[in-house]
C-alpha cells in the first residue's frame, strides 16, 4: 500500500512541476493563462489516453495516470477561468472557452487511446 501511495505521490510531484514549466513557458511567450491551461488540459488528455491505452502495469498506471497527469492537468483551474470569464461578463469567450475545452479534451483522449493501442508500457 505504501508503495502505490510513493508511486502516485512521486507522479504527482513531477506533474506539478511540469505543470509549473509549462505556466513559466506560457508567461514567457505571453500566451493568455486561460490558453495555456487549455493547452495543458489537452496534452495532460493526450497523455492519460496514451496511458491508459498501452499500460500492462498497475504500477506504471499508479505513477503515470493517477500521479503525473493528475498533478499536470488542472480541471479546477479551468472552471476558475471560466467563473472569471462569465463574472467579467466575457459570456462568448467563456462558452467558446469551455465548448473548445471539452471538445480538444475529448479530442485528444480519442487520439492517444488510438495511439496508445500500438504501444505496450511496462
Amino acid at each position: 500500500m505504501i508503495k502505490e501511495f510513493l508511486l502516485v505521490g512521486f507522479g504527482g510531484a513531477i506533474g506539478s512541476m511540469l505543470r509549473y514549466g509549462c505556466t513559466v513557458l506560457c508567461n514567457i511567450i505571453e500566451m493568455s493563462n486561460h490558453w495555456a491551461t487549455l493547452f495543458v488540459n489537452s496534452v495532460g488528455s493526450f497523455l492519460i489516453g496514451i496511458i491508459i491505452a498501452s499500460c500492462v502495469s498497475n504500477n506504471f498506471y499508479l505513477f503515470a495516470a493517477v500521479g503525473l497527469c493528475g498533478g499536470f492537468t488542472t480541471f479546477s483551474t479551468f472552471s476558475a477561468n471560466v467563473i472569471e470569464m462569465l463574472q467579467n461578463g466575457k459570456y462568448g469567450l467563456g462558452l467558446t472557452y469551455i465548448l473548445a475545452s471539452l471538445i480538444l479534451c475529448i479530442a485528444f483522449i480519442m487520439m492517444g487511446l488510438y495511439l496508445g493501442k500500438s504501444m505496450k508500457i511496462n
